[in-house]
């Protein structure tokens, strides 16, 4: 691959990851639950998926979701209702309490690596904007005369890197907010306040996607 073009894939991936979306608001949200550091399932949840996304458009698959217009649809809207679940829970989620006065201490009920593991990979496989990057852009930054299987290796790992990076802050981000929101009050607002931007998100996708669909 060459330097100029591994360059430009990464200022547009940079740019794409890093701008705030379904993923960032759930990595934000849970570091803020739990701790930057127990939010890495959630990280590695939604950086898989955005890798399987990649193979998928790697090869050629990506092609038949550009063709079959039915499926596409289906695609989003299951990730339209999938945000839309998350911005409910996060509504009825009124009785979280953090154990303990140290952040890289605490504690919080429920957690399950699985279960953030899960919802970070949901939300990844779903995102719109991955959805559309590799479906419709990933492919012109893979060159036909050079070997496919480390080009993808390149585009792959420097994915991985920048996407948990970037996941990661975000974590940490709401991890350093949390004693602020030591009383359960505030912790309710924040929650509901991520669960309603959750709600929109999922409803302007299910909207625009609906548009789309009509034209």
């Amino acid at each position: 691959m060459e330097l100029s073009t591994w360059l430009v894939y990464i200022s547009v991936i940079s740019v794409l990851i890093c701008s705030p979306g379904p993923s960032a608001v759930l990595c934000m949200s849970n570091g803020l639950q739990y701790g930057n550091k127990k939010t890495i399932p959630t990280i590695l949840g939604g950086a898989i998926a955005a890798l399987l996304l990649m193979t998928i458009s790697a090869v050629g698959l990506g092609a038949v979701l550009v063709a079959s217009e039915t499926l596409f649809f289906l695609i989003k809207i299951i990730g339209a209702l999938y945000l839309v679940y998350l911005g409910w829970t996060a509504w009825q989620n009124t009785n979280v309490k953090l154990v303990g006065t140290a952040v890289n201490k605490r504690t919080l009920v429920n957690y399950s690596f699985f279960s953030l593991f899960q919802k970070g990979f949901m939300v990844g496989i779903s995102n719109p904007k991955d959805l559309l990057f590799f479906i419709a852009l990933f492919p012109s930054f893979m060159s036909a005369d050079l070997p496919q299987i480390q080009q993808y290796v390149v585009l792959a790992c420097t994915w991985f890197v920048i996407d948990c990076t970037s996941m990661f802050m975000y974590a940490r981000l709401g991890s350093k907010i949390s004693p602020w929101l030591a009383e359960t009050n505030r912790m309710n607002l924040v929650n509901r306040s991520v669960g309603s931007l959750f709600i929109v998100l999922g409803s302007a996708l299910a909207i625009s996607t609906g548009i789309s669909k009509k034209i």
